[in-house]
């Protein structure tokens, strides 16, 4: 191995290092107190219950972990958004599980927690998945309600969804542990099948003391919404049980017996492990995204057999487009190709940038795969598109255009992966969160943006050293060098694959090696899908 491999290699564990310790500080909620007095009450910790209830010895994907990351600092924070969430398999049937975390002030929704939700409701939607809710939640985080309760994408769509879940066909079973009040009463209620745990779990519209202030009634938790009640009076639950494992062993026995629905069909084969070992994955490419590399060896550690067939490998050099197999599912992977190569006019090309002829190689190799129903995984490492003169007289914005038709309008499963830079317009011709990834990961190095750090901090600096001397100020060389520092500072750290996380711009933050089991995971979610589509391409320019 290389010098620059060994150095890639010792940044990127690093990296990785770095991203499993923060996951451990999330993975405490709100902290140890907070889990110790959910204990005292017999409650387990939502990984706890998630752990219990999926399969012994299998894959768990979680979804959203670093959701919240470093927001809501006022507020106390929202570590994973309030919620844990993910693929799991339960009794050999992958589903979607959604877990409030009551010790996250008291699994209250913040506006990020709506936007989680909303998500896990989206995957289930898209790939027909059931979803299991573990529900253990005081409802709306009241000082923030402006921002999660009256629009379109806030928490009332949570039982909108519900509703066209169920008339989907898509089973949605409740689980719960502990409170669920408010317009959050409406999620068990809507769902398939109800269960509750005694002396725990409660469901009403209003609380003791709401309904004391309301109606002037005085009533205790237990009488008002508790188990015994609802599955003995009012009949809103379906079962009641003394412990949280009984009820989740309830849940395994209901999953048990679902019947199967239709696959879409998509292509898979015994697996075969890559030749090349999974950590050499993370001596190939740079952390700072600032070193050429070939992409291709990057695919072969992730690919069955390192087995790849480009397509038009001679065409279009700085996307590389092929077809290949991933823990035996068939895929056609689109990827941006980081080193310097040389067109077919003899001409050098930069890596990492859409030219005219990777655009139209693209776009001819997505039609392709939707023709013959090959899931598509997008390997990003973009800066964008190529400008200047030559380009734009060649129609680079024509070609992009066909490039973004058929990205857009493709119906086989789309996985995206961001190992490096995300820029521009190269974000959504190479298939970001705007153009329905079916899942998005990034790599702990990847960072998504509108251009580079360096060029847009120079934009940022000539702009406001402009507007401050249009007021009559002296900029000095060392003033402009520290505005300069902080600007690079301040959009440094809204590029990181943190920040995208935290925002649910990014489903997760994965390690480079995981890389292979993310996309399984994804095309065996999406093979449960159900839909009549048919491809077609709008009006583009030829």
């Amino acid at each position: 191995m290389d010098l620059e491999f060994n150095k890639n290699d010792d940044a990127m564990r690093l990296a990785v290092s770095q991203m499993k310790q923060r996951h451990g500080v999330i993975s405490m909620g709100g902290g140890k107190k907070a889990m110790d007095k959910a204990r005292e009450k017999g409650k387990m910790s939502p990984r706890e219950r998630i752990q219990y209830l999926i399969d012994k010895g299998s894959v768990f994907t979680e979804i959203g972990a670093f959701v919240g990351y470093e927001m809501y600092k006022e507020h106390g924070g929202c570590p994973a958004g309030g919620t844990v969430a993910g693929l799991g398999y339960v009794h050999g049937r992958q589903c979607v599980i959604v877990a409030n975390d009551n010790t996250v002030k008291a699994g209250a929704w913040f506006p990020i927690t709506g936007k989680k939700n909303l998500r896990m409701q989206e995957i289930a939607m898209e790939n027909h998945l059931p979803v299991i809710y573990i529900v253990d939640s005081a409802g709306v985080y009241l000082p923030m309600q402006d921002e999660i309760f009256p629009d379109k994408e806030h928490f009332g769509r949570i039982f909108r969804n519900n509703a066209q879940m169920s008339a989907m066909g898509i089973t949605q079973i409740a689980a719960v542990m502990g409170s669920c009040v408010a317009g959050g009463a409406y999620l068990p209620i809507m769902s398939d099948e109800t269960l509750m745990v005694e002396g725990n779990g409660s469901i009403f519209l209003a609380g003791p003391y709401l309904v004391k202030a309301a109606i002037g009634e005085d009533v205790d938790i237990q009488t008002l919404g508790g188990a015994k009640m609802h599955t003995e009076v009012s009949g809103i639950a379906d079962y009641k049980f003394d412990t949280e494992q009984e009820c989740l062993d309830q849940v395994r026995r209901i999953m048990d017996k679902i019947g199967e629905q239709p696959r879409m069909g998509y292509d898979r084969i015994k697996p075969v492990a890559p030749k090349k070992e999974a950590n050499e994955i993370y001596g190939l490419v740079s952390p700072q995204n600032n070193k050429q590399y070939d992409v291709v060896d990057v695919i072969k550690c992730i690919v069955d057999g390192s087995e790849f067939d480009q397509f038009k490998e001679d065409y279009g050099k700085t996307i590389v487009c092929g077809y290949a197999r991933v823990d035996g599912w068939a895929v056609g992977i689109v990827a941006n190709q980081r080193k310097i190569v040389k067109s077919g006019k003899g001409e050098m090309q930069l890596g990492g940038v859409i030219y005219n002829d990777s655009a139209d190689k693209a776009a001819r190799f997505i039609m392709n795969c939707n023709q013959k129903k090959i899931p598509l995984v997008f390997l990003q490492d973009v800066t964008g598109f190529m400008v200047g003169s030559r380009s734009e007289h060649s129609g680079i914005i024509k070609d992009g255009a066909k490039l973004v038709n058929a990205v857009a309008n493709s119906i086989v499963p789309k996985i995206t992966i961001i190992i490096g830079n995300s820029y521009g317009a190269g974000n959504y011709a190479m298939c970001g969160k705007a153009y329905d990834p079916r899942f998005i990961y990034a790599w702990p190095n990847a960072k998504i943006a509108v251009m580079g750090g360096e060029q847009a901090a120079k934009t940022l600096l000539q702009i406001q050293v402009a507007s401050l001397k249009a007021k009559g100020e002296e900029i000095d060389p060392e003033k402009e060098k520290a505005m300069l520092k902080e600007i690079v500072d301040r959009y440094e750290s809204q590029t990181s694959s943190y920040y995208a996380a935290a925002r649910l711009w990014v489903d997760e933050i994965i390690d480079p090696a995981e890389t292979r089991s993310v996309i399984s995971e994804g095309i065996n979610a999406s093979n449960h899908a159900q839909t009549n589509k048919e491809f077609k391409m709008g009006v583009f320019q030829v």
